[in-house]
């Protein structure tokens, strides 16, 4: 991260495990909230825990954003950004979810660069209903093990076998972008990862 050196970090969910300990997520955002302004939205790991507030608590203690169905606007280098993000819906009826992106998204000008920050990247069919320009993810895996040659994943949670959203940039019908992250863990997951690195993504606005 200090060698990308970016304007801002977004935390797309998972970065709490609901088995594995603390650690290494709050020496994360310890070191990355000390240095750039950082957004973060929860993902089903973190519901799976029971211990969604309490986590919420400990990143607003550390100037971390949490987005659970608002949006920030923020200034960089002359580019204006609307930054908006809504909780994972595991505890969430499909109203309430949704709910949380129409509120985001009447909070946003279509004259800005409007960001949707959200675990779950399936929910495509949601997405294409607003007109959020970037839209980025995590939950996927990238498919958890990754076939060789055809560079395809074999399974996601959500998507079941060769899922189609698990990695990189995709275009939706409505000319929204969506950015899917493999995230960081290696060893939290039941399967191990296979021709799959973890990552860090890097986005660069123009």
């Amino acid at each position: 991260v200090e060698k990308e050196n970016p304007d801002l970090v977004i935390l797309a969910g998972d970065i709490f495990d609901d088995k594995m300990k603390d650690d290494n997520a709050k020496k994360t955002v310890e070191e990355v909230s000390k240095r750039y302004p950082c957004y973060y939205v929860s993902g089903n790991h973190e519901y799976w825990s029971g211990r969604v507030p309490e986590m919420k608590t400990y990143l607003r203690s550390k100037g971390v954003t949490v987005l659970e169905g608002d949006c920030e606007t923020r200034e960089i280098n002359g580019i204006i950004l609307d930054i908006c993000g809504v909780d994972d819906p595991t505890d969430l009826s499909r109203h309430e979810w949704v709910k949380q992106i129409e509120i985001a998204d009447a909070q946003t000008n279509p004259d800005h660069v409007r960001i949707l920050v959200s675990h779950r990247p399936e929910r495509v069919q949601f997405y294409e209903n607003y007109d959020f320009d970037l839209i980025l993810s995590g939950h996927a895996h990238a498919g958890q093990i990754r076939i060789p040659i055809l560079n395809v994943g074999l399974w996601s949670p959500n998507q079941g076998f060769f899922p189609k959203y698990v990695s990189g940039m995709y275009t939706l019908s409505n000319g929204s972008i969506l950015e899917v992250s493999r995230g960081l863990a290696r060893e939290s997951t039941p399967a191990p990862r296979f021709f799959n690195h973890p990552e860090i993504v890097s986005i660069e606005i123009k």
